[in-house]
């Protein structure tokens, strides 16, 4: 996993920590789940491009 990749995976699992916590203490919100989801789906993206030559 090349390092930009890396720190993407690292930012989408900090990212659902946060609105995980955010979620739990003063209730959801869909837009925080909807970015991440979104930021989830751009890690994906770049996990697949990176694998396929």
């Amino acid at each position: 996993m090349p390092g930009s990749t890396k720190t993407m995976g690292v930012l989408t699992i900090g990212g659902l920590v946060v609105v995980t916590a955010y979620s739990t203490a003063l209730g959801s919100s869909g837009w925080l789940w909807f970015g991440w989801v979104v930021l989830l789906m751009l890690t994906l993206g770049m996990v697949v491009s990176r694998g396929n030559p």
